[in-house]
């Protein structure tokens, strides 16, 4: 009897065939990856509540608009440096009966890439308004709300305040499923990574001052770097684009005494460090300003300065970069 006649050994071969291929193309790299790429001095472990939070950024279907890969190309800057291994090294099998690493890579890129979120946005306040909804921080935002990971909690002292016309008119709290959630997404952190793993391969080799922008997206004009668009994607999603913020939660620019003041030391000192829980025009700020030092050089930190002294109204003393330089270099 002839091969192709022997039901048994043509569907035996094709199933060893399968199971080789399988082994070969799928799992053995797959293996490789999960068991033999070493985490980086930097990468993050997620802890007790950080892995709830990704159980519960898996059920509500984040993945199917958010990736975590940022690819390494020039229009992925924005997110942050370009992805490596390690930084997925962290990550485990969710329980004994899901023996796989979570996919969290995603391939659909409806919203931001999320790989270094907790960098970009930090503000636990805004992670909670925005999965409240979205349209509270965002206007254009095409996301979803997600009000059900809130729940009603009357006199509440730790109770989300959210701006009109958003409002329930009744006090909101997060669910133990929403604290989970944001404290995965405050942990979504990019590793350090040398400059030359991971640059892109349409970007020349950047100079040392300006490899600190990888994480931020800088658009350069004739005089330098654009700080409208660095304010666009760094800055107004908690200001907001006309720079009036919002009330109580996120302090106005426009009209701010910090920015239209003669010497602009405070002003670079906040862009640079960040500010927590500062007092302006008489009302205390609780979410935290994350510091945009490590992130942008001189020149795009005086950039992004000249935006805010220089618009809604604003008419302030310029900066230069080396104005920007010697707050920098002064104790913060």
């Amino acid at each position: 009897m002839s091969f192709h006649n022997n039901h048994r050994l043509l569907l035996g071969t094709i199933f060893l065939g399968f199971i080789g291929l399988a082994l070969i193309i799928a799992i053995g790299p797959a293996y490789w990856v999960q068991y033999k790429v070493q985490t980086g001095p930097s990468t993050h472990t997620l802890g007790e509540l950080e892995q709830q939070g990704l159980e519960v950024y898996i059920a509500e279907g984040c993945v199917a608009c958010h990736t975590q890969q940022v690819r390494p190309l020039q229009m992925d800057a924005v997110w942050g440096r370009p992805s490596l291994p390690e930084d997925y090294a962290g990550l485990g099998p969710i329980d004994v009966w899901r023996p796989y690493t979570p996919a969290v890579l995603g391939s659909a890129r409806v919203g931001p890439d999320l790989s270094n979120i907790g960098a970009r946005q930090p503000s636990a306040t805004w992670q909670y308004l925005h999965l409240y909804n979205p349209r509270t921080v965002v206007p254009a935002s095409i996301m979803p709300a997600y009000p059900w990971l809130f729940e009603a909690a009357p006199d509440d002292a730790t109770a989300l305040e959210i701006p009109e016309p958003f409002n329930p008119g009744n006090q909101v709290v997060p669910t133990e499923e929403g604290k989970a959630l944001v404290a995965y997404l405050l942990s979504l952190r990019q590793s350090t990574a040398a400059a030359s793993d991971t640059a892109a391969p349409d970007k020349k080799p950047a100079a040392p001052a300006a490899e600190a922008a990888s994480s931020g997206t800088t658009t350069r004009t004739a005089s330098g770097p654009d700080g409208a668009a660095l304010y666009s994607n760094n800055c107004a999603s908690c200001h907001q684009a006309n720079g009036q913020g919002l009330p109580g939660i996120f302090p106005p620019l426009a009209g701010d005494p910090v920015v239209l003041a003669e010497d602009a030391t405070e002003h670079i000192a906040i862009v640079l460090h960040g500010a927590h829980g500062r007092t302006i025009n008489g009302r205390t700020y609780a979410s935290p300003m994350p510091p945009f030092g490590d992130r942008f050089n001189d020149a795009e930190i005086a950039a992004m300065v000249n935006h805010e002294r220089s618009s809604w109204g604003n008419n302030a003393p310029t900066v230069s970069a080396e104005d920007v330089a010697t707050v920098r270099a002064a104790p913060p």
